[in-house]
């Protein structure tokens, strides 16, 4: 991966030991500002187009001490031009201004202000020795009651100890309940949204959030010390806590805190300030063993095959099954879930007598078929280095890593320490049971994909609930799936790509929808499920159904096979968070666009400006005219033209309830 900075002007302004410093930090447009007053604290204020937004009060309590004395600034303005395999775009280009407040104790904050946003962090530049870091005091004050879209854990217990997988709840900040919400989380103005998230998360824990009144204030796991263990999956997890969050020895840089500043809803899917903030990647020489694909997986569906002389389950019968199915439509791998190795073990090198994985693995090769082993986060972490070379020795492709759900610096150390060995052995990782990305997928780019989403795999245990809804007594799901999906994509998926496991055939209607474990329904509609594909970044992404289900719906299955996992361009065309969201990606000269909305049904008015010139075959996958009582329904329209039209000319599309669209654009 490329990264070249060009500087193209360096200012600098030393104000020595003066009584306070204030410093004005413009974007390169000159429409975001931050205000900058340091003495013996800290704060900022972020303007937008003249109108503030939010006051920012951080500080780092190294060893228990408050930061003394601001000592003067210097600023500077930079260039960069970005290469990003497997990222949402294959190449980008973003400028920043840069100013950095100088402390007397040597905690040093750098500001950078981009179009987009502003992002700070801390940097020590004399700490000596083994330190700890007491606690980080910070605080967002918003300068009203603006809507906030917080992921709020699902732990009240012990709120920073869960999978990260949450819907946003919507509400005034003023009425924010009191519990600890995960990032990335948004914050709606009324013409201006404020996302917050956090980036290059190294050895050091992450930032949980919780809103008093129209103020944000930030927490943060305390670092671990002692542990026990699940005895189902050999789980590892904290019992108690020392009295500071981090600890570390010499200088270092402390994570980015970026406030993303967009005005249309269309901005946020294609940010890449979590990206380009990130630590350049680790990975160096031959990167082609990155192979990004999709994947025949099991879990979802219960290895859940109908129709074949065997039983079916965690048996080499079942696994040839589910290979020969992947070689048949040019799916790249497969996954081996929970049950290859007995979990209760806590040994994954020592495999169940029901599989031979080496004749597995052979199996997979002579149809050009990878896998994908899943395992427990501690449990590779404590057989790193065997497990590593005994399974990529093997011809294993990768690691499913599954059920973190920490977020103290232990817990960040342990997915460096896995992804630095794995890229060693060119294995590849898929993050579950974890927190959000955090600069990790560009630091270390075999780390190819992540949950932290509120994904697939809960709509095989949400229950209908009755609740009051426009003064009527409703009777639906108590999770809102669909109103989820065109939610996620403009704040999570800022942060990077997500694991969300789609496409199910057994499509449900509002009214229709029942949480069944064994044979799981999704919500909305067939066409939803196949617009997920290319809404979502999802480098290795999964055909979460089973064979038998996919070789009956063999058109679906086609064309989710012909479809790109990895895009060179994404466009978002339209959308609004919550309602709807139109997305359209190229691969080549091809184009893949695609739609998705909420349980509302809708309309949508796609003009063809974005293409450019050619002949395209088009062939889309829209909701059936009956789609909205019967969820299965869809209809294809296959069409061949040339471009440029001799007008402006736009195709009105229907989607269904909880619908959706999926078109694919071959240039001739």
């Amino acid at each position: 991966m490329k990264y070249i900075i060009s500087i193209f002007c360096i200012a600098a302004s030393v104000l020595m030991m003066q009584a306070q410093v204030k410093e004005t930090l413009l974007s390169p447009n000159g429409k975001v500002k931050m205000e900058i007053i340091a003495n013996n604290e800290l704060t900022f204020n972020i303007f937008d187009n003249g109108k503030q937004l939010l006051k920012g009060m951080p500080n780092l309590l190294i060893e228990g001490k408050k930061a003394s004395l601001y000592t003067g600034a210097s600023a500077k303005s930079v260039e960069e031009h970005f290469d990003a395999p497997n990222y949402k775009m294959a190449s980008f280009d973003d400028a920043y201004n840069a100013l950095i407040v100088k402390n007397k104790n040597g905690v040093n904050v750098e500001f950078r202000a981009y179009n987009s946003g502003v992002a700070y962090r801390f940097v020590t530049t004399s700490t000596k020795g083994e330190w700890t870091v007491k606690d980080e005091v910070t605080s967002f004050d918003f300068a009203g009651d603006y809507t906030a879209y917080l992921p709020y854990s699902t732990n009240p217990q012990k709120p920073m100890a869960m999978a990260f997988q949450a819907t946003y709840d919507v509400a005034p900040l003023s009425k924010s309940r009191n519990l600890e919400a995960f990032l990335p989380a948004t914050f709606d103005e009324g013409t201006t949204k404020i996302t917050l998230l956090e980036t290059d998360v190294e050895a050091y824990p992450g930032m949980f959030v919780k809103a008093k009144g129209t103020t944000l204030k930030a927490s943060f796991p305390h670092y671990p010390k002692t542990f026990d263990y699940y005895p189902w999956r050999q789980q590892k997890y904290v019992t108690a806590t020392e009295d500071f969050i981090a600890k570390g020895k010499g200088n270092r840089t402390f994570p980015w805190r970026v406030l993303v500043i967009t005005h249309d809803d269309t901005e946020m899917p294609t940010n890449t300030l979590a990206y380009q903030l990130g630590s350049p990647s680790r990975i160096q020489g031959d990167t082609s063993w990155i192979r990004p694909g999709k994947v025949a997986w099991d879990w979802w569906n219960d290895w859940g095959l109908t129709g074949v002389p065997f039983e079916a389950g965690i048996n080499q019968d079942t696994y040839k099954y589910y290979i020969d199915f992947a070689a048949k439509n040019g799916l790249e791998y497969i996954i081996l879930d929970e049950g290859w190795y007995n979990p209760k073990s806590g040994d994954m090198l020592t495999v169940i007598p029901e599989l031979d994985l080496p004749e597995l693995v052979r199996y997979g090769q002579q149809k050009q078929v990878g896998i994908i082993l899943w395992t427990v986060f501690n449990v590779l972490d404590t057989q790193l280095e065997k497990a590593c070379e005994q399974y990529a020795k093997m011809g294993i492709k990768g690691f499913k890593v599954d059920f973190m759900d920490r977020y103290d610096q232990e817990a960040v150390e342990m997915i460096e320490r896995i992804a630095e060995k794995c890229a060693q052995h060119h294995l590849m990782l898929d993050y579950h049971g974890i927190f959000a990305p955090q600069g990790i997928t560009r630091t270390y780019p075999n780390v190819i994909n992540f949950e932290a989403v509120f994904g697939m795999e809960e709509v095989k245990w949400t229950e209908r609930a009755k609740f009051q809804q426009d003064g009527k007594t409703v009777d639906a799901p108590s999770k809102d799936m669909p109103a989820y999906d065109v939610t996620f994509p403009f704040i999570r998926g800022m942060v990077g790509p997500v694991d969300f496991t789609p496409g199910g055939m057994r499509n449900a209607s509002k009214a229709d929808f029942q949480p069944i474990y064994n044979n799981p329904m999704t919500m909305g509609t067939r066409c939803h499920q196949l617009a997920h594909y290319i809404v979502h970044e999802s480098p290795l992404t999964m055909l979460a159904d089973n064979p038998s289900a996919y070789e009956k719906e063999a058109e679906c299955t086609a064309f989710i096979a012909s479809l790109p996992t990895v895009y060179d361009e994404m466009r978002v065309l339209s959308g609004k968070m919550g309602e709807y969201l139109v997305v359209a990606r190229r691969k080549g000269n091809d184009w893949y666009v695609a739609g998705e909305t909420n349980w509302n049904s809708r309309d949508v008015e796609i003009r063809a400006s974005f293409l450019p010139a050619g002949t395209y075959v088009l062939t889309a996958f829209m909701d059936g005219l009956n789609a909205d009582k019967n969820a299965t329904d869809y209809s294809v329209w296959k069409q061949q033209f040339t471009l440029p039209f001799s007008t402006d000319k736009s195709v009105k599309v229907h989607m269904a309830s909880g619908g959706g669209f999926a078109a694919k654009l071959i240039k001739q």
